[in-house]
């Protein structure tokens, strides 16, 4: 069992960064691809990043490339979304998630943590 906490969410304006964190217990992630994923409102979540724990080679969708950058702190079992240059359609609840590599299903997903963007 693997169990995620995410912090760091908040309100920030337009232009602005944040740094989501999402810590996790249960056993270390050197076998794990760490997702990001969103859920704005009305709307259906949506994959936005992932990075391969052991590797840190990233993979992120077109909407966000070169403005989010995932990373990994061995030392702490944490994985970190750092958000540049947000914009008010990156509002969402936002959430990390695990899957074995090997495997196509996430199965440890946290409680996420609300990003709204706005002046």
């Amino acid at each position: 069992q693997v169990q995620l906490v995410e912090s760091g969410g908040g309100l920030v304006q337009p232009g602005g960064s944040l740094r989501l964190s999402c810590a996790a217990s249960g056993r270390t992630l050197d076998d794990y691809i760490m997702g990001w994923f969103r859920q704005a409102p009305g709307k259906e979540r949506e994959f936005v990043a992932h990075i391969v724990y052991s590797s840190s080679i990233t993979y992120y969708v077109n909407s966000v490339k070169g403005r989010f950058t995932a990373s990994r702190d061995n030392a702490r079992n944490t994985v970190y979304l750092q958000m540049n240059s947000l914009k008010q359609e990156d509002t969402a609840v936002y959430f990390c998630a695990a899957r074995r590599r090997g495997e196509s299903k996430y199965s440890y997903w946290g409680q996420g943590t609300q990003v709204t963007v706005s002046s």
